[in-house]
């Protein structure tokens, strides 16, 4: 007789990729008519917009946009001119398992980009990039809880009670943003906008009924040039604050939000003092939350002979949540005297993860870039690649989630022999454990458990074998947990040392 088991389904997603891919994209450009001939090329800024993202049987694609700014020197003239170019990127990541239901979550950043002039109205253009991948693949998982009816049988069971902690929306929104950015306060020529920097960073997320409420602010970094010439450098915070509809989760739910941006365009207005902005971004957002778990983990009947099939079945527990800030200094030498700072700006690479006994160290690749002012008044760049590193206990068969961020200004200054930059790098760390734990899947009874087995005595006198529990106990001779803790005058579950059991057989 097969038995009626009570099931419960449980929907979710299941992260079926979750990588960093670096990739270098070239591209040869000629300078436009409007522009002069290039004498020397000073640095190359830009900003890596996601265009588009796609789920495909078995991979996840993403396209996107480097909007590149080439920042030289003109032959014959003095102080910096600017030319902008236009590289598209495509990336593929293996992801089995995800179908064209599934989601797609990307982040693409510009490490580095460099140029060299191949001739005065000709240029070859370098970018290096990292796009983080995520691609979510929503599951139906069947759970089996326990046997409808189990007195029928005379079924004793055991159930695991627990949790899960799980993936369990993934959401996003697009969404415009505009504001003005004042250029100058004052009175006299306005400056010359030479290079813009957007960064949108979520530094607020909750979950209010069915909705998510997000807060942060545009981070926007500019590089002015003054009418005599002479470099600045601007920063601007400038808050948004948006709602997204959200299926599946509950207020105490944790919530990782990041923003992107898809497009962006600025105008100056007409005096030039400030600048409009309207961005296109895309929130994507990540919802995680313990669900409570009831697992049928084993059972038995006291009259019936049972068959039953069992499979492991996975639980994820959240170890670790939390936010890991590395503050760093750093002499950047220069082999020259520096006479002042224009601009220093800073791109997180990939993280990497290796383990030293119990501990995980994270590390991320910083690539460090400032422009500064030699003794001579010439504009010069320096780069520097530094590996920035954090330590943080992680259980054996533990997975952490990290992503890193830059929260506020590069500081940089000069010193004896360089530049002396600081920056604070923050690592955002998600660790969880998994285990499985049996779970029963189907049962039937079939004969009496007394057929065939001759006269059973009523009771037997045994040791507990070690590391042998009541159940496993009751479960070898057809009786109860409860009729052995009463015979034996135990109140719990764990069998004594060294002391000889009653077992009494049920009739």
């Amino acid at each position: 007789m097969e038995l009626d088991l009570e099931r419960d389904a449980q929907v979710g997603y299941e992260t079926v990729a979750e990588v960093t891919l670096c990739q270098e994209e070239t591209l040869e450009s000629i300078v436009p008519d409007a522009c002069p001939d290039i004498a020397r090329i000073v640095d190359v800024c830009g900003q890596a917009t996601l265009s588009g993202k796609q789920a495909r049987e078995g991979t996840a694609q993403v396209t996107g946009m480097v909007r590149a700014v080439l920042l030289y020197q003109p032959e014959g003239a003095g102080g910096l001119r600017r030319m902008e170019v236009g590289l598209p990127f495509t990336c593929q990541a293996q992801a089995p398992g995800l179908t064209e239901a599934g989601t797609v979550l990307a982040s693409p950043r510009l490490r580095q980009a460099e140029a060299r002039a191949l001739n005065p109205r000709k240029v070859l253009l370098r970018v290096d990039l990292a796009v983080d991948i995520t691609a979510c693949q929503p599951v139906e998982q069947t759970l089996v809880k326990g046997v409808t009816n189990p007195e029928e049988g005379s079924v004793c069971q055991r159930q695991y009670q627990g949790e899960d902690y799980q993936l369990c929306s993934v959401q996003e929104k697009p969404f415009t943003f505009s504001d003005q950015i004042r250029l100058q306060n004052g009175a006299g020529d306005p400056p010359q906008l030479l290079a813009i920097r957007v960064q949108p960073v979520c530094g607020e997320s909750k979950l209010i009924g069915g909705k998510l409420i997000f807060k942060g602010a545009v981070e926007t970094d500019l590089l002015l040039q003054e009418p005599e010439g002479g470099l600045s450098a601007s920063h601007e915070s400038l808050p948004f604050s948006q709602v997204m509809e959200v299926t599946e989760a509950e207020e105490d739910a944790d919530c990782q939000v990041g923003v992107e941006v898809a497009a962006f365009q600025w105008e100056p207005d007409g005096d030039g003092r400030q600048a409009d902005l309207t961005l296109e971004l895309l929130a994507q957002a990540q919802v995680r939350r313990a669900r409570p778990v009831t697992l049928l983990r084993d059972l038995y009947s006291t009259a019936f002979q049972m068959e039953a099939d069992s499979q492991p079945h996975p639980l994820c527990r959240l170890v670790e949540r939390s936010v890991r800030p590395q503050t760093v200094r750093e002499l950047v030498e220069t082999g020259e005297m520096v006479r002042a700072v224009a601009d220093s700006r800073l791109a997180l690479g990939q993280v990497l993860q290796s383990r030293e006994g119990n501990e995980l160290v994270l590390t991320v690749q910083a690539e460090l870039t400032v422009l500064y002012l030699d003794e001579n008044g010439a504009v010069q760049c320096v780069r520097r690649s530094l590996p920035v590193s954090c330590r943080l206990d992680c259980p054996e068969g533990g997975r952490c989630r990290c992503r890193c961020a830059c929260p506020g200004e590069v500081f940089a200054a000069p010193a004896a022999g360089g530049v002396e930059a600081r920056f604070t790098v923050d690592f955002h760390c998600l660790i969880t454990q998994c285990q499985a734990v049996p779970m029963v899947t189907a049962a039937k009874l079939s004969s009496p458990r007394c057929a065939g087995e001759g006269e059973r005595p009523s009771v037997v006198l045994r040791l507990a074998s070690p590391g042998e529990s009541l159940w496993d106990i009751a479960k070898a001779y057809g009786t109860t947990t409860d009729q052995i803790l009463q015979a034996n005058e135990l109140e719990e579950d764990t069998p004594p040392l060294g002391r000889m059991l009653l077992i009494p057989s049920v009739r």
